[in-house]
């Protein structure tokens, strides 16, 4: 079994219930093509370097998929349908970090102090 990490991002304009659709329809996808989601991150509403199809920002959701290559085959296939996408991206993997989450919000206390003299 092959490990897999994939992002897309959806338009701007796209409601939270909407991602959380486009999340439940490719876990679908993954699932009846014999693969495994092992971990789901919705990294949220963030800024994208330039504009792509007229958006500034984009929602990401990014899954970490365990299967063989035909599932993103068919991903990608039904991805590029998908008028509330703007772009996937996927990156075959080694092992996965299930530790690290790079889009978190900190807690206020961890930010440091700038002390004035």
């Amino acid at each position: 079994m092959n490990l897999y990490e994939h992002t897309i991002i959806a338009r701007q304009d796209t409601s939270p219930s909407e991602i959380k659709q486009l999340t439940e329809k490719y876990s679908k996808i993954v699932e009846k093509n014999d693969g495994e989601i092992i971990k789901t991150e919705n990294w949220g509403l963030l800024n994208l370097s330039y504009l792509i199809k007229k958006n500034r920002k984009g929602s990401y959701i990014h899954f970490k998929i365990k299967g063989k290559g035909n599932i993103i085959e068919e991903l990608e296939k039904n991805e590029s349908l998908d008028k509330k996408l703007i772009r996937f991206l996927t990156v075959k993997v080694k092992k996965f970090d299930l530790e690290t989450n790079y889009f978190n919000k900190k807690p206020e206390n961890d930010k440091k102090e700038i002390v004035k003299n």
